[in-house]
């Protein structure tokens, strides 16, 4: 996937059709043409919702609901979302930059054609989700549960993998070359599919050595 540039909000190509959002989410609500600038969300329930063609930016969600929601070229800044229920959501052709995820519940969701740039995912939950064309670049994700993912297409430039789990996973052309930091704490086997460096299978030396049960000992 050829990664585009950072755009900023006025060259999005819906940016003149864009209003200030005012008022309260609400379920299963329709978000088009929106920007979303500095607004503070706290236990919304806002699940089943649709957002399309619309812009976030320092936007704050904090616990809540947007559960099943989906979201459709959304371009989001510097958004925070901490201990928000966003499983079973889908992303498509969608941009995130410096945002911050933090004890967020993204499991069971659908990314496709999605990048996300500058992030923190802090104990993130993305467990049996499905990636497409995804790209993580200059992102840190600590503590990231990518159990019975599957991730197809997707790369992590310039970003730091901290204590990821991986197990069941599915990799398919997964590439990890220019990740700075693979720590992957469990789930190694499932790496078959990715593409790693010479210096990143030394780097996981020890850990595929645990994995294969081989004792390694020096004379």
């Amino acid at each position: 996937m050829r990664v585009p540039g950072p755009r900023d909000l006025a060259a999005l190509p819906y940016a003149h059709h864009l209003q200030p959002f005012t008022g309260e989410l609400e379920h299963a609500g329709a978000y088009e043409w929106l920007h979303f600038d500095g607004s503070v969300f706290q236990d919304a329930e806002a699940g089943s919702s649709l957002f399309s063609q619309s812009a976030f930016s320092s936007a704050t969600f904090e616990r809540g609901r947007l559960r099943r929601s989906r979201f459709d070229e959304v371009w989001l800044h510097t958004v925070r979302m901490v201990g928000t229920n966003l499983a079973e959501t889908t992303w498509l052709d969608s941009e995130c930059t410096a945002g911050v995820f933090a004890g967020t519940e993204i499991h069971g969701s659908e990314m496709r054609r999605a990048v996300f740039r500058q992030c923190k995912f802090d104990s993130v939950n993305f467990r049996a989700t499905s990636f497409k064309d995804v790209v993580f670049v200059d992102c840190l994700l600590r503590d990231v549960d990518f159990s019975g993912a599957n991730l197809a297409d997707v790369s992590f430039p310039g970003s730091t993998l901290d204590r990821a789990r991986i197990d069941r996973a599915t990799l398919t052309r997964v590439d990890l070359r220019e990740a700075t930091a693979l720590g992957i704490v469990s789930g190694i086997g499932a790496l078959s599919g990715a593409t790693i460096s010479t210096a990143q299978l030394f780097d996981l030396a020890p850990v595929l050595a645990q994995h294969l049960g081989l004792t390694v000992k020096d004379h």
